[in-house]
């Protein structure tokens, strides 16, 4: 049954938003767990880009499509915050990260964490992951059915750790196992029913998993601190703007958010880009044939932008499956969106997977056509949030860079060693509880180039 969020004030010309509660206690929780997709394109046929439900022991208000969005991300007049809709997700597990800091505050961290993101770092964390992403994948056996996603996910938190930490000596790779394993308690947290630590329930793996990570974090932390390493770590603990500089607990705070995001993201996209790529030979042997004119076995941060085909794949594929498919926010004071009246307290969901799929901004929105994102098409471009992989405004992903190097670098040397095949009419059946990623293990038919 259709009933409004709360009435608009008086005079204000705004309209109340529509929606429905859903089951009682556990709201349209569970079917946003079955199917978040399903949940938002049932909510705009109904409702429209505006309307509200119960999910998660709160209310939600769905702004859906790019106009939408753009109200939330662009943020003129201040009203919506992150730090209390990402708090109640997933505070306990990635508390006071970048991404869970609001204005001044966040403006202050991200100032000093820019630092650690600029042209001349991000080359050389590109001349560390070349080498390090080489050896690793020349080590991988082809096969008729290979799950490449257990073994991105395992090269990329190695890659974290080797780059963004320098290493972790004495930490072999059972330990490297448990440290991810940990994370992914702590991602699929943000979505549990039941919040509350209850033994073996998903809310208390995310706060054993967290506890782990920092104390693996925080045995690093001294010799960082003593050290002048070139990895994100020792950046992180020397860096300093206008003599501010982070304390012991935001360095561990902000490794601890940057470590999951650069490889939970970075994952899901080299492995979609593999399953499309599997799928179209065509824009496989296209990439692979720049791939293959760069000379010699490395590549550097300045050769990537040669790899223009791969570019175009990766975005495309940033669109068809995007790594943070929901982003929250709360009303921090009374608002409006669309013509509608946000109360101040309200919890408001956006959806990126969703705008990424809406045919009236992108025609056959669930083909895989990278050349939409070419100069001569730049679909993108029908409004300055169609795409929106990394968000926008002063929350911007302030790692896009590096990841889009470290994607690179891996499909780089992936196209140089192996080819693989995916069966056309294969849909990769993913979990979308939290982060996105394929519960099949993401399987192709791996040959080795050069050999039978």
């Amino acid at each position: 049954m259709t009933r409004t969020l709360a009435d608009a004030p008086a005079g204000s010309g705004l309209a109340p938003v529509p929606g429905d509660g859903g089951l009682p206690l556990l709201g349209h929780g569970l079917d946003y767990l079955r199917d978040p997709m399903r949940l938002w394109q049932t909510r705009y046929q109904r409702y429209g880009r505006v309307s509200w439900f119960r999910a998660f022991g709160t209310r939600i208000v769905a702004l859906l499509g790019p106009e939408a969005s753009d109200v939330v991300l662009r943020n003129r007049d201040k009203a919506f915050a992150n730090g209390d809709a990402w708090q109640y997700l997933i505070g306990p597990f990635f508390d006071r990260g970048l991404m869970l800091l609001d204005f001044d505050e966040h403006m202050s961290h991200r100032r000093l964490m820019q630092e650690a993101f600029t042209n001349d770092r991000l080359a050389r964390y590109a001349a560390a992951l070349d080498p390090a992403v080489r050896t690793a994948v020349e080590r991988w056996q082809p096969g008729e059915s290979v799950e490449v996603y257990p073994r991105l996910k395992q090269l990329t938190l190695n890659l974290a750790v080797d780059v963004f930490m320098g290493g972790a000596p004495g930490a072999d790779q059972a330990r490297l196992d448990q440290v991810n394993a940990a994370f992914i308690d702590c991602v699929q947290a943000a979505t549990a029913l039941v919040r509350y630590p209850i033994p073996g329930g998903r809310w208390h793996r995310g706060l054993v998993g967290r506890r782990r990570v920092e104390e693996f974090l925080r045995e690093y932390l001294p010799a960082r601190r003593a050290g002048d390493g070139d990895d994100l770590f020792s950046v992180l603990c020397r860096v300093e703007v206008d003599g501010e500089r982070f304390s012991d607990d935001d360095v561990i705070n902000h490794m601890i958010f940057l470590l999951m995001a650069a490889h939970d993201t970075s994952t899901i996209t080299i492995s979609t880009m593999m399953q499309y790529l599997g799928q179209h030979p065509e824009w496989q042997q296209r990439c692979r044939e720049e791939s293959l004119a760069i000379p010699g076995d490395s590549i550097s941060y300045e050769q990537l932008s040669g790899l223009t085909s791969l570019d175009l794949v990766m975005k495309e594929s940033l669109r068809l499956v995007s790594p943070v498919p929901t982003i929250a926010r709360t009303a921090v004071k009374d608002t409006e969106v669309l013509g509608y009246f946000i109360p101040a307290g309200t919890m408001v969901a956006i959806a990126p997977y969703f705008t990424h799929h809406l045919a009236e901004f992108w025609p056959d929105p669930e083909a895989f056509d990278p050349g939409r994102f070419s100069e001569e098409r730049r679909e993108d471009k029908v409004h300055r949030l169609a795409w929106q992989p990394f968000g926008g405004g002063v929350h911007k992903c302030i790692g896009m860079h590096f990841a889009g190097a470290e994607v690179s670098i891996v499909l780089h040397h992936l196209l140089r060693n192996f080819e693989w095949h995916v069966d056309a009419d294969y849909r990769a059946p993913m979990d979308m509880k939290s982060l996105p990623y394929p519960r099949d293990g993401q399987p192709v038919r791996l040959t080795r180039l050069g050999r039978p």
